[in-house]
């Protein structure tokens, strides 16, 4: 089940499930892949629309957490 705080929704070619990535201070782990993403878009899981709504698009810094 996707969590707010922690789900984003990646492109699996570019960013692979399971992977952590750090978006402005926040670690998120990618545990979903959305039709509608692709490329270097990275969707963020929110509780509601109205939120997502709010958040809007926005373009940032990414930072992903090295596998061993």
């Amino acid at each position: 089940m996707p969590q707010e705080g922690r789900t984003i929704a990646t492109d699996w070619n570019i960013i692979p499930a399971g992977s952590e990535v750090m978006i402005n201070g926040n670690i998120y782990i990618v545990e979903d892949r959305g039709g509608a993403i692709k490329g270097n878009v990275i969707d963020v899981f929110v509780g509601t629309e109205a939120e997502s709504i709010e958040r809007g698009v926005y373009y940032t810094e990414v930072y992903i957490k090295e596998q061993p």
